[in-house]
């Protein structure tokens, strides 16, 4: 009899506490803008999100995705996250350099290895203390998800040599080291928000752009670019980020839910994003695109014309934080 009365109050005590952690968890939406097409590793992130967000939530939690730039591109959503008015996005981390100065470091050329190294350096210390400073913004940094390593293309000529890069109109993503280091090559920085890109190519108002190549295959950049050359002389985190007036909205368990979220979603992303890379450069080969890879001794000469922007850029504000990167990868490498 004892034994029943206390299973009896084992299994009460357990569904009060079950009934207690679903009362904090409320019905909402989250609009999520990414400027990623349908099919891209990005999207199908973030649609792998929506769908672990809704499980976890027993579907009261509703990730709404919007690829595409629907709502805007970056610098819009952005400032629509801060207000409020878009929950969420998915966007290249060295954009929230308007936001937080620090962030210019993961814009800087040849800073990674190889993706391994990123991880590492993004999911550690170093790149938790870079999305904790967000919060002062009104944005609060959930993880980081892979773009991969950046690539130049073009519609005038093959790049077999730094200087072949000279003269190009090369649209960047606006901010300053990206300026500067296309003005190194000898290139015309032309800053464009990724919505007009395409157009601009089209119409030849950008004669080049770099992006990796799962983002060159999905936006079908090869219709537009003739040349790609794999340069790979950027690799830009993608920050996961999240209004800090919505979160600051969410019980415990929601917060937790997102946390444990995006936390596996990471994986699975970056598992998609290398596979898909292969399987990208396989198909813009097809395409009939040329693609060419610059010797390493023209590599290292490229890297030479990086090294005075990045010590431009290396001091006042930011010299603490580059120190910072620079221990971290210094670690990795003994």
């Amino acid at each position: 009899m004892r034994r029943f009365v206390l299973k009896s109050m084992i299994a009460a005590m357990t569904v009060l506490a079950l009934g207690s952690a679903h009362a904090q968890v409320n019905e909402r939406t989250f609009k999520l803008n990414i400027q990623n097409p349908k099919g891209h590793p990005m999207e199908v992130g973030a649609q792998k999100l929506a769908d672990t967000v809704a499980a976890k939530s027993g579907g009261k939690m509703k990730i709404k995705v919007f690829p595409g730039g629907q709502l805007g591109g970056d610098a819009q959503t952005v400032s629509a996250l801060q207000g409020g008015t878009i929950e969420m996005t998915v966007l290249n981390s060295g954009i929230l350099a308007a936001q937080v100065k620090d962030f210019e470091v993961y814009d800087y050329p040849f800073v990674f290895a190889n993706s391994k190294e990123a991880d590492t350096v993004v999911d550690g210390p170093f790149g938790k203390n870079l999305h904790a400073k967000l919060e002062a913004k009104n944005i609060v940094g959930l993880g980081y998800w892979e773009l991969g390593f950046r690539n130049l293309t073009n519609s005038k000529r093959p790049i077999l040599k730094v200087e072949d890069i000279a003269g190009l109109k090369l649209r960047v993503i606006p901010n300053p080291i990206n300026l500067d280091w296309v003005k190194a090559l000898g290139a015309n920085p032309v800053p464009l928000a990724f919505p007009e890109l395409y157009t601009a190519m089209e119409t030849r108002a950008v004669d080049s752009q770099e992006n990796p190549v799962t983002v060159i295959n999905a936006n079908k950049f090869n219709e537009v670019q003739k040349y790609l050359t794999l340069t790979r002389h950027q690799y830009n985190p993608q920050s996961v980020i999240i209004s800090k007036k919505v979160w600051d909205g969410l019980t415990a368990d929601e917060k937790k839910i997102f946390n444990e979220a995006v936390a596996e979603v990471t994986v699975f992303q970056r598992k998609v994003a290398r596979e898909q890379e292969t399987v990208a450069l396989d198909a813009l080969k097809k395409s009939g695109m040329e693609i060419g890879e610059l010797p390493p001794a023209e590599v290292a000469r490229f890297r030479e014309k990086m090294a005075p922007v990045i010590e431009k850029h290396s001091v006042g504000a930011v010299a603490e934080t580059v120190a910072a990167l620079k221990a971290e990868l210094a670690k990795l490498r003994k």
